[in-house]
């Protein structure tokens, strides 16, 4: 099984400013089929709260500070995301909560896959039961 990870990003400093960038299979290992973004998120509020069969996600913080703990249905991980230079790569079969998001705070999300429903699995329980038959 993949396992989540930080991957650092290029970051091209200039007097004028910096630039990061990411690249399909160069930078991150799939090719993306949808990109979207969270923000002005409330105080206290949990986005994510799944899993996806098959889908596998690429997480940037473009500007502030997001907590995301992740569950291989064995292990727990708290990563913490405020640089817009690195980001967090999410496996399929992953339980994911973001969290503690800062005042401002935007997440760039990168999938492998077009928006499924089929493919998400929102009970917990369910994911437990599906990931310990592996």
């Amino acid at each position: 099984m993949k396992e989540c990870k930080i991957i650092d990003l290029p970051k091209i400093h200039d007097h004028r400013g910096n630039l990061t960038f990411f690249e399909s299979t160069n930078s991150i290992p799939f090719n993306i089929k949808r990109s979207f973004w969270i923000y002005d998120v409330p105080g206290g509020e949990i986005r994510g709260g799944h899993a996806m069969k098959i889908n596998e996600e690429f997480i940037v913080s473009l500007s502030g500070s997001i907590e995301i703990e992740v569950d291989n249905g064995f292990i727990k991980k708290m990563f913490i995301l405020n640089r817009s230079y690195y980001g967090l790569y999410i496996p399929s079969m992953h339980w994911r909560q973001m969290k503690n998001f800062s005042t401002n705070a935007v997440a760039l999300v990168t999938s492998s896959t077009i928006y499924d429903e089929s493919d998400y699995i929102r009970n917990y329980k369910n994911f437990l039961q599906l990931i310990r038959k592996k």
